[in-house]
Protein backbone atom coordinates (compact mmCIF):
# COMPACT_ATOMS: atom_id res chain seq x y z
CA UNK A 1 0.00 0.00 0.00
CA UNK A 2 2.48 2.71 -1.11
CA UNK A 3 1.88 5.71 -2.85
CA UNK A 4 4.12 8.61 -3.61
CA UNK A 5 3.16 10.31 -0.28
CA UNK A 6 4.13 7.05 1.61
CA UNK A 7 7.73 6.87 0.23
CA UNK A 8 8.13 10.56 0.83
CA UNK A 9 7.20 10.18 4.57
CA UNK A 10 9.48 7.11 4.17
CA UNK A 11 6.46 4.58 5.66
CA UNK A 12 5.34 0.93 3.95
CA UNK A 13 1.80 1.62 3.78
CA UNK A 14 0.02 4.78 3.50
CA UNK A 15 -2.12 4.61 6.34
CA UNK A 16 -2.12 7.29 8.46
CA UNK A 17 -3.84 6.27 11.93
CA UNK A 18 -4.76 9.36 14.36
CA UNK A 19 -5.19 8.32 17.54
CA UNK A 20 -4.85 9.93 21.10
CA UNK A 21 -3.17 7.07 22.73
CA UNK A 22 0.62 7.44 22.67
CA UNK A 23 1.05 3.25 22.65
CA UNK A 24 -1.59 3.28 19.26
CA UNK A 25 0.90 5.49 17.38
CA UNK A 26 3.87 3.84 18.31
CA UNK A 27 2.44 -0.05 17.29
CA UNK A 28 1.10 2.03 13.81
CA UNK A 29 4.37 3.49 13.10
CA UNK A 30 5.78 0.10 14.01
CA UNK A 31 3.46 -1.59 12.17
CA UNK A 32 4.02 0.38 8.65
CA UNK A 33 2.04 2.61 8.97
CA UNK A 34 2.23 6.14 10.15
CA UNK A 35 0.99 6.89 13.42
CA UNK A 36 -0.29 10.46 14.48
CA UNK A 37 -0.91 11.67 17.93
CA UNK A 38 -3.77 13.81 19.08
CA UNK A 39 -2.35 16.53 21.56
CA UNK A 40 -5.84 17.98 22.14
CA UNK A 41 -6.35 16.31 25.43
CA UNK A 42 -2.76 17.47 26.28
CA UNK A 43 -1.99 20.75 28.34
CA UNK A 44 0.41 23.02 27.80
CA UNK A 45 3.87 20.96 27.30
CA UNK A 46 4.98 18.65 30.00
CA UNK A 47 2.55 16.11 29.57
CA UNK A 48 2.88 16.17 25.61
CA UNK A 49 6.86 15.91 25.85
CA UNK A 50 6.74 12.90 28.44
CA UNK A 51 4.72 11.19 25.88
CA UNK A 52 6.47 12.20 22.60
CA UNK A 53 10.00 10.76 24.60
CA UNK A 54 7.86 7.56 25.21
CA UNK A 55 6.62 7.39 20.79
CA UNK A 56 10.60 7.72 20.38
CA UNK A 57 11.68 5.23 22.21
CA UNK A 58 8.79 2.64 20.91
CA UNK A 59 9.08 3.28 17.42
CA UNK A 60 11.97 1.81 16.10
CA UNK A 61 12.83 4.39 14.44
CA UNK A 62 9.90 4.90 12.10
CA UNK A 63 8.20 8.32 11.51
CA UNK A 64 5.57 9.55 13.06
CA UNK A 65 3.34 12.89 13.50
CA UNK A 66 1.26 15.32 15.72
CA UNK A 67 -2.24 16.40 15.40
CA UNK A 68 -3.36 19.90 17.07
CA UNK A 69 -6.21 22.23 17.25
CA UNK A 70 -5.90 25.51 16.59
CA UNK A 71 -9.16 27.84 16.14
CA UNK A 72 -9.41 29.31 12.25
CA UNK A 73 -9.93 32.24 14.01
CA UNK A 74 -7.65 33.93 16.71
CA UNK A 75 -8.98 35.96 19.84
CA UNK A 76 -6.23 38.33 21.98
CA UNK A 77 -5.72 38.55 25.23
CA UNK A 78 -8.67 36.54 26.73
CA UNK A 79 -7.80 34.26 29.03
CA UNK A 80 -9.77 30.70 30.15
CA UNK A 81 -11.24 32.35 32.72
CA UNK A 82 -12.48 34.84 30.89
CA UNK A 83 -13.92 32.28 28.57
CA UNK A 84 -15.94 30.20 31.52
CA UNK A 85 -17.20 33.35 32.81
CA UNK A 86 -19.20 33.77 29.37
CA UNK A 87 -20.92 30.58 30.36
CA UNK A 88 -24.79 31.55 30.73
CA UNK A 89 -25.94 30.34 34.59
CA UNK A 90 -28.83 28.28 32.47
CA UNK A 91 -26.51 25.98 30.63
CA UNK A 92 -24.69 25.24 33.42
CA UNK A 93 -27.65 23.97 35.51
CA UNK A 94 -29.09 22.34 32.53
CA UNK A 95 -25.76 19.90 32.78
CA UNK A 96 -26.28 19.50 36.78
CA UNK A 97 -30.02 18.75 36.27
CA UNK A 98 -28.81 16.25 33.81
CA UNK A 99 -26.18 14.59 35.96
CA UNK A 100 -28.49 14.60 38.96
CA UNK A 101 -30.66 12.97 37.15
CA UNK A 102 -28.39 9.89 36.30
CA UNK A 103 -27.10 9.88 39.63
CA UNK A 104 -23.87 10.98 38.61
CA UNK A 105 -21.73 11.37 41.50
CA UNK A 106 -19.25 14.46 42.23
CA UNK A 107 -15.63 14.06 41.61
CA UNK A 108 -13.65 14.23 45.32
CA UNK A 109 -13.28 17.51 46.78
CA UNK A 110 -10.28 19.11 45.23
CA UNK A 111 -9.91 16.64 42.27
CA UNK A 112 -9.13 18.16 39.22
CA UNK A 113 -11.30 17.71 35.68
CA UNK A 114 -9.43 14.98 33.69
CA UNK A 115 -11.29 16.20 30.18
CA UNK A 116 -10.33 19.21 29.71
CA UNK A 117 -10.14 20.61 26.04
CA UNK A 118 -7.82 23.79 26.67
CA UNK A 119 -6.14 22.05 23.62
CA UNK A 120 -8.85 23.74 21.68
CA UNK A 121 -7.30 27.35 22.62
CA UNK A 122 -4.66 28.97 20.17
CA UNK A 123 -2.23 29.41 23.10
CA UNK A 124 -2.31 26.34 24.31
CA UNK A 125 -1.54 24.45 20.44
CA UNK A 126 1.38 26.99 20.22
CA UNK A 127 2.86 26.04 23.66
CA UNK A 128 2.04 22.37 22.53
CA UNK A 129 4.04 22.99 18.98
CA UNK A 130 7.15 24.83 20.98
CA UNK A 131 7.63 21.10 22.56
CA UNK A 132 6.59 19.15 18.92
CA UNK A 133 9.12 20.97 17.12
CA UNK A 134 12.18 20.01 19.56
CA UNK A 135 11.00 16.10 18.13
CA UNK A 136 11.67 14.52 14.55
CA UNK A 137 8.00 15.22 13.93
CA UNK A 138 7.28 14.14 10.01
CA UNK A 139 3.53 15.79 9.92
CA UNK A 140 1.64 18.29 11.36
CA UNK A 141 -2.17 18.35 11.62
CA UNK A 142 -5.07 20.52 12.18
CA UNK A 143 -8.45 19.60 12.59
CA UNK A 144 -10.12 23.09 12.54
CA UNK A 145 -8.68 24.57 9.07
CA UNK A 146 -5.44 25.60 7.62
CA UNK A 147 -2.55 27.17 10.84
CA UNK A 148 -1.97 30.22 11.03
CA UNK A 149 0.45 31.58 8.47
CA UNK A 150 3.64 31.36 10.81
CA UNK A 151 2.80 28.37 12.20
CA UNK A 152 3.12 26.93 8.54
CA UNK A 153 6.34 28.70 7.88
CA UNK A 154 8.01 27.65 11.07
CA UNK A 155 6.69 23.86 10.20
CA UNK A 156 8.29 23.89 6.61
CA UNK A 157 11.47 25.90 8.37
CA UNK A 158 11.72 21.84 10.78
CA UNK A 159 11.00 20.09 7.53
CA UNK A 160 7.79 19.13 8.54
CA UNK A 161 4.81 18.45 6.35
CA UNK A 162 1.49 20.60 7.33
CA UNK A 163 -2.16 18.91 6.83
CA UNK A 164 -5.32 19.82 7.38
CA UNK A 165 -8.87 18.13 7.98
CA UNK A 166 -11.23 19.64 4.38
CA UNK A 167 -15.43 18.55 4.25
CA UNK A 168 -15.85 20.42 1.08
CA UNK A 169 -14.14 21.15 -2.03
CA UNK A 170 -13.87 24.74 -1.08
CA UNK A 171 -12.30 24.11 2.35
CA UNK A 172 -9.52 22.00 0.44
CA UNK A 173 -8.94 25.02 -1.94
CA UNK A 174 -8.51 27.26 1.06
CA UNK A 175 -5.73 25.25 2.80
CA UNK A 176 -3.88 24.96 -0.82
CA UNK A 177 -3.62 28.44 -0.72
CA UNK A 178 -2.34 28.86 2.70
CA UNK A 179 0.40 26.72 1.34
CA UNK A 180 -0.21 23.43 3.21
CA UNK A 181 1.24 20.63 1.92
CA UNK A 182 -1.45 17.63 2.51
CA UNK A 183 -5.14 17.94 2.48
CA UNK A 184 -7.30 15.24 4.55
CA UNK A 185 -10.40 14.63 2.86
CA UNK A 186 -12.86 14.05 5.68
CA UNK A 187 -16.78 12.43 5.39
CA UNK A 188 -19.61 12.50 6.94
CA UNK A 189 -19.06 8.78 8.41
CA UNK A 190 -16.27 10.20 10.33
CA UNK A 191 -15.40 10.19 13.70
CA UNK A 192 -15.43 13.52 15.82
CA UNK A 193 -15.61 17.16 13.50
CA UNK A 194 -17.58 16.37 10.69
CA UNK A 195 -18.63 18.16 7.51
CA UNK A 196 -22.08 17.15 5.63
CA UNK A 197 -20.27 15.35 2.30
CA UNK A 198 -19.68 11.27 2.50
CA UNK A 199 -16.20 10.23 1.35
CA UNK A 200 -17.13 8.75 -1.32
CA UNK A 201 -18.32 11.98 -2.97
CA UNK A 202 -16.00 14.23 -1.29
CA UNK A 203 -12.48 12.20 -1.64
CA UNK A 204 -12.47 12.51 -5.63
CA UNK A 205 -13.78 16.15 -5.12
CA UNK A 206 -10.98 17.22 -3.20
CA UNK A 207 -8.96 15.22 -5.13
CA UNK A 208 -9.49 17.52 -8.38
CA UNK A 209 -9.70 20.50 -6.91
CA UNK A 210 -6.31 20.82 -5.08
CA UNK A 211 -4.78 18.61 -7.72
CA UNK A 212 -1.54 17.95 -7.42
CA UNK A 213 -1.45 18.22 -3.92
CA UNK A 214 -1.82 14.92 -2.30
CA UNK A 215 -5.02 14.19 -0.72
CA UNK A 216 -5.43 11.30 2.22
CA UNK A 217 -8.94 9.93 2.02
CA UNK A 218 -11.05 10.09 5.75
CA UNK A 219 -14.21 9.15 7.09
CA UNK A 220 -15.69 5.40 8.02
CA UNK A 221 -12.56 3.41 6.56
CA UNK A 222 -11.84 0.37 8.64
CA UNK A 223 -11.23 -2.23 6.18
CA UNK A 224 -8.77 -2.72 2.88
CA UNK A 225 -11.08 -2.94 0.48
CA UNK A 226 -11.56 0.87 1.62
CA UNK A 227 -8.47 1.75 1.56
CA UNK A 228 -8.08 0.36 -2.53
CA UNK A 229 -11.48 2.21 -3.11
CA UNK A 230 -9.82 5.65 -1.59
CA UNK A 231 -6.93 4.97 -3.47
CA UNK A 232 -9.31 3.93 -6.74
CA UNK A 233 -10.74 7.40 -5.96
CA UNK A 234 -7.66 9.18 -6.46
CA UNK A 235 -6.22 9.59 -2.77
CA UNK A 236 -2.54 9.12 -1.92
CA UNK A 237 -3.28 7.78 1.51
CA UNK A 238 -5.77 6.83 3.95
CA UNK A 239 -6.57 8.54 7.33
CA UNK A 240 -7.87 6.19 10.11
CA UNK A 241 -9.42 7.37 13.49
CA UNK A 242 -11.98 5.78 15.06
CA UNK A 243 -10.83 2.05 13.82
CA UNK A 244 -7.79 1.91 16.82
CA UNK A 245 -10.52 2.25 19.90
CA UNK A 246 -10.91 -1.20 20.18
CA UNK A 247 -7.51 -2.19 20.02
CA UNK A 248 -5.05 -3.80 23.07
CA UNK A 249 -2.86 -0.65 23.11
CA UNK A 250 -5.96 1.96 23.49
CA UNK A 251 -6.04 3.82 27.17
CA UNK A 252 -9.91 3.92 27.48
CA UNK A 253 -8.84 2.71 31.03
CA UNK A 254 -13.17 1.92 30.69
CA UNK A 255 -14.32 -1.68 30.40
CA UNK A 256 -17.96 0.06 30.19
CA UNK A 257 -17.34 2.03 27.40
CA UNK A 258 -15.44 -0.79 25.28
CA UNK A 259 -18.19 -2.80 25.64
CA UNK A 260 -20.51 0.09 24.22
CA UNK A 261 -18.11 0.09 21.31
CA UNK A 262 -18.29 -3.35 20.72
CA UNK A 263 -21.76 -3.48 20.64
CA UNK A 264 -22.73 -0.37 18.30
CA UNK A 265 -23.69 -0.39 14.96
CA UNK A 266 -23.45 1.65 12.62
CA UNK A 267 -26.53 3.27 13.09
CA UNK A 268 -25.73 3.85 16.46
CA UNK A 269 -23.89 7.57 16.35
CA UNK A 270 -25.10 10.70 15.76
CA UNK A 271 -23.31 14.15 14.73
CA UNK A 272 -24.19 16.55 17.69
CA UNK A 273 -22.68 19.63 19.08
CA UNK A 274 -23.27 18.66 22.98
CA UNK A 275 -19.14 17.54 22.99
CA UNK A 276 -17.24 20.62 21.90
CA UNK A 277 -19.72 22.80 20.17
CA UNK A 278 -18.97 22.06 16.77
CA UNK A 279 -21.32 18.99 15.09
CA UNK A 280 -19.11 16.08 15.90
CA UNK A 281 -20.00 12.51 15.31
CA UNK A 282 -19.90 10.07 18.66
CA UNK A 283 -21.85 7.42 20.12
CA UNK A 284 -25.38 8.37 20.50
CA UNK A 285 -26.29 8.34 23.98
CA UNK A 286 -29.17 10.62 27.10
CA UNK A 287 -26.25 12.60 27.14
CA UNK A 288 -26.59 13.81 23.46
CA UNK A 289 -30.63 13.12 23.39
CA UNK A 290 -30.92 15.75 26.31
CA UNK A 291 -28.89 18.19 24.14
CA UNK A 292 -31.33 17.42 21.20
CA UNK A 293 -34.46 17.84 23.44
CA UNK A 294 -36.18 20.65 22.15
CA UNK A 295 -37.18 21.65 26.05
CA UNK A 296 -33.41 22.11 26.71
CA UNK A 297 -30.88 25.41 25.75
CA UNK A 298 -28.65 24.57 22.48
CA UNK A 299 -25.35 23.84 22.70
CA UNK A 300 -22.91 26.50 23.07
CA UNK A 301 -20.40 27.86 20.33
CA UNK A 302 -16.88 26.39 20.73
CA UNK A 303 -14.72 26.38 22.98
CA UNK A 304 -17.68 27.44 25.74
CA UNK A 305 -19.10 24.19 25.01
CA UNK A 306 -16.64 22.03 25.81
CA UNK A 307 -15.16 23.98 28.45
CA UNK A 308 -19.12 23.57 30.05
CA UNK A 309 -19.00 19.82 29.75
CA UNK A 310 -15.40 19.30 30.69
CA UNK A 311 -16.46 18.38 34.30
CA UNK A 312 -19.32 16.38 33.38
CA UNK A 313 -17.49 14.11 30.84
CA UNK A 314 -15.06 13.89 33.42
CA UNK A 315 -17.34 12.45 36.08
CA UNK A 316 -19.48 10.48 33.87
CA UNK A 317 -16.20 8.47 32.58
CA UNK A 318 -14.76 7.78 36.22
CA UNK A 319 -17.94 6.30 37.35
CA UNK A 320 -19.02 4.71 34.33
CA UNK A 321 -22.09 6.08 34.04
CA UNK A 322 -23.15 3.60 30.90
CA UNK A 323 -26.32 5.59 29.75
CA UNK A 324 -24.53 8.84 29.38
CA UNK A 325 -20.59 7.01 28.46
CA UNK A 326 -19.64 8.24 24.90
CA UNK A 327 -17.34 8.93 22.77
CA UNK A 328 -16.58 10.46 19.76
CA UNK A 329 -15.83 7.15 16.82
CA UNK A 330 -17.44 6.96 13.24
CA UNK A 331 -19.51 4.89 11.48
CA UNK A 332 -17.35 2.23 11.35
CA UNK A 333 -18.37 1.22 15.05
CA UNK A 334 -20.08 -1.27 13.61
CA UNK A 335 -17.19 -3.25 12.28
CA UNK A 336 -15.67 -2.75 15.65
CA UNK A 337 -16.50 -6.44 17.24
CA UNK A 338 -13.69 -7.41 19.23
CA UNK A 339 -10.40 -6.11 21.08
CA UNK A 340 -7.52 -6.82 18.77
CA UNK A 341 -3.97 -5.73 19.11
CA UNK A 342 -2.59 -3.11 16.13
CA UNK A 343 -0.68 -5.41 14.33
CA UNK A 344 -3.57 -7.67 14.04
CA UNK A 345 -5.63 -5.08 12.65
CA UNK A 346 -2.71 -4.20 10.23
CA UNK A 347 -2.62 -7.41 9.32
CA UNK A 348 -6.37 -7.67 8.41
CA UNK A 349 -6.27 -4.15 6.48
CA UNK A 350 -3.31 -5.42 4.34
CA UNK A 351 -5.22 -8.59 3.72
CA UNK A 352 -8.50 -7.26 2.96
CA UNK A 353 -6.44 -4.03 0.52
CA UNK A 354 -4.82 -7.71 -1.51
CA UNK A 355 -8.31 -9.03 -2.27
CA UNK A 356 -9.68 -5.68 -3.48
CA UNK A 357 -6.72 -5.59 -5.95
CA UNK A 358 -6.80 -9.23 -6.90
CA UNK A 359 -10.36 -8.57 -7.79
CA UNK A 360 -9.90 -5.29 -9.67
CA UNK A 361 -7.59 -7.28 -11.94
CA UNK A 362 -9.64 -10.09 -12.11
CA UNK A 363 -11.96 -8.11 -13.52
CA UNK A 364 -10.02 -6.11 -15.73
CA UNK A 365 -9.23 -9.34 -16.82
CA UNK A 366 -5.48 -9.24 -15.63
CA UNK A 367 -5.28 -12.14 -13.24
Amino acid sequence: MQTELSTRLGVEHAVFGFTPFPAVAAAISRAGGFGVLGAVRYGAGEDLARDLDWIQEHTDGAPYGLDVVMPAKKVEGVTEAQIEAMIPEGHRAFVRDTLAKHGVPELAEGEASGWRITGWLEQVARSQLDVAFDYPVKLLANALGSPPPDVVARAHDHGILVAALAGSARHARHHQEAGLDVIVAQGYEAGGHTGEIASMVLTPEVVRAVDPLPVLAAGGIGSGEQIAAGLALGAQGVWIGSLWLTTEEAELHSAALTRKLLAAGSGDTVRSRALTGKPARQLRTEWTDAWENPDGPDPLPMPLQGLLVAEAVSRIQKYEVEPLLGTPVGQIVGRMDSVRPVGAVFDDLTRGFERAIDRVNRIAGRA
